[in-house]
């Protein structure tokens, strides 16, 4: 910590205080423009593990990703629990929406998926600092613009913030984030709104104490099982078998329709 210079006489010189706050000033500014830059480097590791494994491993061409933040990284189940439709988990714990922005080129748009599911949003308004409801909406808006401006056919889930025990101080502002993320999605194509909060409150005041672990934070087993029960249906609706196979009987309608018109010519 910075200290200012005392005279003899204990007394700190004008000029001297002024130097001290000047000098303090420049210190934190640094510190704010500083410590994002190493939260963002932190997850390099994360990010090259992913990489790793597909070098290892390819992951199964056209799976649905998931990424975001620990929501999702602690879904151990979700293979499991979203069969059979095939899904790539690309969370990384801890991540705020401009870490998964930051990082959605090679989390997201590398796999060219026919959609992806994307929690965040819980971290950003739980830590001190500048964020906001409108800013976490702006930064759910600056992924959609990054996975559609690349892959504009692709189907983007917004999961909602989840309530916790944890966290409960900063519900208001995450329900507040939630409309607002809401009220985006309406006016795009392609993305969608899955609310998962509300279901998460049983008609309660607060959410059952056993949808968390000890920590009052991260979701348990019961939880997953309840958002499994609002996601998948949703997913299956549209990449489920029947849905390909209604697609594909839609295709063969369309080649039969002009297989004739090719012959006469």
């Amino acid at each position: 910590m910075l200290q200012p210079m005392r005279k003899p006489g204990g007394k700190l010189p004008i000029l001297g205080v002024l130097t001290f706050v000047l000098a303090l000033l420049a210190f934190v500014v640094r510190q704010g423009a500083f410590w994002p830059n190493v939260f963002a480097q932190g997850w390099e590791p994360d990010i090259r593990a992913f990489e790793e494994q597909d070098r290892v491993n390819p992951p199964k061409a056209g799976s649905i990703v998931f990424t975001g933040s620990s929501g999702f990284t602690r879904w151990n189940s979700l293979a499991g629990d979203m069969k059979p439709l095939p899904v790539l988990n690309r969370a990384f714990g801890g991540s705020q929406y401009t870490d998964v922005n930051q990082y959605a080129p090679r989390t997201v748009i590398a796999y060219h998926p026919p959609a992806v599911v994307v929690y965040a949003g819980d971290n950003d308004l739980a830590a001190p600092g500048p964020n906001t409801p409108q800013s976490v909406a702006k930064q759910v808006q600056r992924f959609v613009e990054i996975v559609h401006g690349q892959l504009p056919g692709t189907w983007i889930y917004v999961l909602s913030i989840k309530p916790s025990y944890l966290r409960w101080d900063a519900w208001p502002r995450m329900r507040a984030a939630n409309q607002l993320i809401q009220d985006y999605v309406k006016t795009q194509e392609r993305v969608e709104y899955v609310d998962v909060a509300t279901p998460m409150f049983y008609g309660q005041e607060k959410p059952p104490r056993d949808l968390f672990v000890e920590d009052g934070l991260h979701p348990t087993a019961k939880c997953y099982a309840l958002w499994t029960s609002i996601l998948k249906p949703i997913l299956m609706k549209r990449f489920g078998p029947k849905a390909a196979s209604q697609l594909s009987l839609g295709e063969d309608r369309v080649s039969e329709a002009i297989l004739p018109e090719l012959v006469t010519r």
